[in-house]
């Protein structure tokens, strides 16, 4: 017996919702509840009164379950509306980190080499060890980390991805 597995695809959803405790939870549990897996989730509150907040949800799957898991948010009552910015269009979505590389000689001159060539920003130095801040796409950071690797990384702090549609309308 065959079983057949559909693609899984990436999907990058924004979540507007009433700014109120237990909501968070409410999402998360959703997507605990149908086994379905969270790649990286970001929350900020995003009005002048802290009245809503915008969660941004990194997840992937076929095509089917990111259907379902729109449909399931949509349904909860502090949410006032779901984008799938992977699906409307073009735009522009970003992560920050932060990464410990430590090194003496060689190794840390080719560390610095490389955060020049990734626009990495020296945000922590001793005589023994860096810590850089880097901003882009998460492919970006992903490459860098793998880089730094083999230069003598400690350890690697993520933000989550942030995402926003391209031109003047919003999400």
């Amino acid at each position: 017996m065959k079983i057949k597995q559909e693609a899984s695809e990436r999907h990058v959803l924004t979540i507007t919702v009433d700014n109120e405790a237990g909501i968070l939870a409410k999402i998360a549990g959703l997507f605990t509840a149908r086994g379905y897996n969270i790649d990286s989730l970001t929350v900020a509150d995003i009005t002048e009164n802290h009245s809503v907040s915008r969660i941004t949800i990194v997840t992937h799957g076929p095509p089917a379950q990111i259907d379902q898991i729109h449909a399931q948010l949509e349904r909860l009552v502090p949410v006032h509306k779901v984008v799938d910015l992977t699906e409307v269009g073009p735009y522009v979505e970003r992560e920050l980190a932060l990464i410990k590389v430590a090194g003496t000689g060689d190794n840390r001159v080719e560390a610095l080499r490389v955060a020049d060539i990734f626009r990495a920003k020296v945000v922590d130095t001793s005589t023994q060890s860096f810590v850089f801040e880097l901003t882009g796409p998460p492919d970006k950071i992903d490459s860098f980390v793998a880089l730094m690797r083999e230069l003598g990384l400690v350890e690697v702090g993520r933000t989550g991805v942030v995402g926003m549609i391209r031109g003047p309308e919003a999400a």
